[in-house]
């Protein structure tokens, strides 16, 4: 089913204010939400509104926070978003951040007391507005395995690091630091399919392509997938997200990152508050010319569109480029649901008085 973008924001507006969020704030996360349906990344757009909405009824989610900077220096700060929407919480650390790299350079704030954020590229690309490199990971409830473990004790763990360009768009590499992100083996469970080997694991330690391996005590898989494929630096680049977005700021890591899920409570012995997030902006002309440096962003850009390939039907992908694409397409053309999130959305109308989709 195609909806157009404003059918669809105006309906995730609607939910949002319908929990207690202010114009403001639903006009923020809505737009977090359809920014990552836009762009292709349809496993953390409106499909996760659901999600959300549990939480809020859970109490795990405060809709009217009282976000707030606990510690900063000049270049640095410390956020405690009140238990708020991480839609709306990530976006005011990054204003933090680039205000204070308007005036030094470069701002780094890390995030406590938070919710899930969405895409991690929708806010480093704040940043890159302002002609300014863009950092953004957050840490996530624990479905991933270090390497050789059976337990799991991280989550997906993405990071983001977006650059301006010139006359070519930004390069934005947005990731998971697992195999996959847990929001695929969701598409996956709704249509039916089974995921590619090195995704998951069994309770057991044995890789399996059961996309509900999860709910049977499996795991996701670091990115690399098993020691040999460097599955221990998908790891490590995950223990790297886990430790700035919340060791650093005062959230739970590591197994204590209480569920997205509202039918699993959180752990009962927190080491912090909520889940954490890490935000960063430097200014280009801190280093060099803003200009010049996009002029040889885009000169790196081409040079790699136009190398050799191994396969002369299919050519180098820059990173961001398929989402990109998608929104060009989405914006004219509408964004595709899946059944089962238009049904999950129509339960939510009835449940707030909101038009159908």
């Amino acid at each position: 089913m195609l909806i157009s973008e404003s059918a669809l924001r105006s309906f995730t507006e609607n939910i949002f204010k319908a929990m207690g969020c202010n114009e403001a704030h639903a006009t923020l996360a809505a737009d977090v939400l359809i920014k990552s349906d836009l762009r292709g990344i349809d496993s953390h757009g409106v499909a996760r509104l659901n999600g959300y909405v549990r939480l809020w009824e859970k109490k795990r989610i405060n809709t009217c926070p009282d976000i707030k900077i606990v510690y900063q220096t000049a270049t640095t700060a410390t956020v405690d978003g009140d238990a708020g929407l991480g839609l709306v919480v990530a976006p005011f650390a990054m204003k933090v951040a680039i205000e204070k790299a308007e005036q030094y350079g470069s701002g780094w704030v890390a995030v406590r007391n938070s919710n899930h954020f969405g895409i991690a590229g929708y806010h480093a690309l704040m940043a890159v507005e302002k002609d300014m490199i863009g950092f953004a990971m957050t840490n996530a409830s624990p479905l991933v395995s270090p390497t050789y473990s059976s337990e799991r004790l991280l989550g997906t763990n993405p990071m983001c690091y977006a650059f301006p360009a010139g006359k070519c768009p930004p390069v934005i590499i947005d990731m998971a630091t697992s195999a996959a992100a847990n929001g695929k083996l969701e598409i996956a469970q709704r249509l039916g399919k089974l995921v590619p080997e090195g995704w998951i694991q069994d309770k057991k330690g044995h890789s399996t392509t059961d996309p509900h391996a999860l709910k049977s005590g499996g795991a996701l898989l670091p990115l690399g997938g098993d020691y040999d494929h460097g599955s221990h630096k998908g790891f490590g680049l995950g223990a790297t997200v886990d430790i700035l977005s919340a060791v650093l700021s005062g959230a739970n890591y590591g197994p204590w990152v209480p569920p997205f899920v509202s039918f699993l409570e959180p752990p009962t012995d927190p080491v912090g508050l909520g889940i954490g997030h890490f935000v960063g902006a430097m200014r280009v002309d801190g280093f060099r010319p803003a200009d010049e440096f996009k002029e040889h962003m885009d000169n790196w850009i081409m040079r790699f569109k136009l190398s050799a390939t191994v396969d002369p039907y299919k050519k180098v992908i820059i990173p961001g480029e398929p989402e990109l694409a998608a929104e060009a397409v989405r914006k004219v053309n509408g964004i595709p649901l899946v059944d089962a999130v238009v049904n999950d959305l129509n339960v939510l109308a009835e449940r707030f008085g909101v038009e159908k989709m």
